[in-house]
């Protein structure tokens, strides 16, 4: 199961807070991913596709809760892409017209609604049961171990914008973004993401992505010092060929025989141990020496073969 339908099925299992909460939740179901169908004057149905059974399971079971309508089920299987197709019904019956205005798809005029009406999320709770509903029906949340992604896709601009709202009013800043047919509701930062989820009730999914989050920091510190390491090693390298090279060109010019004791010293120690850094060049030494210097004697063996 992946990340996102973890999430989703989390979700699905939470229990309102108020009596209005699941009219909320079922009202994000409807506008994410459902598709109202008109017939003529007053006769409607509402079809909601999807292929996560946490959709289905919601959208069924809070509509007999809270509407009280009869629905129409039906598994579909795609051969091409191997998985399940869930079709969920709401078929032209009475109370459906009013129905359709309580979960603000339509106003009372007979319009179609395009943000979030402030019945349907009048209180905090109700809020986030919508933020929950919309996560359900259209949310994606990448997988912690990789980077933090959290976005919600919806159908018109006026309801990204309403749920990005909603999602601004608990303090986590989302952004929207225009897709080809749709619109998306983003939340990037890890700390949001994480927020977003512990504030709709995902406490499992949070405690997941902490634990990536956490292996994160472990690796990234890891990597940190290898990375630090190898560069040590490549700089200890470099110099050390610098300090053969000095050497071998001291000698070409016949000037190993006259150079003073400790320089002498130096440049038999460094034959001796070609790929030692100073720091564990000094260590060999008898007496032992210091980084600085053995790093004093290849300045002073510089500026003879430059003087």
């Amino acid at each position: 199961m992946s990340f996102t339908a973890e999430v989703r099925d989390e979700l699905s299992r939470q229990p309102p807070v108020c009596e209005f909460c699941d009219l909320a939740t079922l009202a994000a179901l409807a506008r994410v991913c459902g598709t109202l169908s008109i017939a003529g004057p007053g006769r409607y149905r509402l079809t909601v596709a999807t292929e996560t059974g946490a959709v289905a399971r919601t959208m069924i079971g809070l509509t007999h809760k809270v509407l009280k309508l009869k629905t129409e089920f039906t598994v579909r299987r795609s051969v091409l892409h191997k998985v399940r197709n869930y079709l969920i019904s709401l078929p032209d019956q009475p109370g459906l017209d009013k129905a359709l205005v309580l979960l603000g798809v339509l106003d009372r005029r007979g319009g179609l609604v395009g943000g979030i009406p402030r019945h349907v999320v009048a209180r905090p709770c109700c809020r986030l049961a919508y933020i929950r509903g919309a996560l359900i029906a259209g949310g994606f949340v990448a997988d912690p171990r990789g980077d933090f992604h959290l976005e919600i896709a919806v159908q018109g601009e006026e309801l990204a914008q309403a749920i990005a709202g909603l999602i601004g009013e608990i303090g986590i800043h989302a952004r929207v973004n225009r897709r080809k047919l749709s619109y998306a509701v983003y939340v990037k930062s890890g700390d949001d993401v994480r927020d977003l989820l512990e504030a709709v009730g995902a406490t499992r999914s949070v405690r997941a992505l902490d634990d990536a989050r956490a292996m994160k920091s472990v690796k990234n510190e890891v990597n940190r010092k290898v990375n630090a390491e190898l560069a040590n090693q490549t700089r200890s390298a470099g110099a050390a060929q610098r300090q053969l090279e000095l050497i071998a060109e001291a000698e070409a010019r016949g000037l190993r025989g006259s150079l003073p004791q400790a320089l002498e010293e130096f440049c038999d120690l460094r034959l001796a141990h070609p790929d030692l850094s100073l720091r564990d060049l000094g260590e060999v030494c008898d007496p032992p020496l210091s980084k600085s210097a053995l790093y004093h004697r290849v300045l002073r063996l510089e500026k003879l073969l430059n003087s």
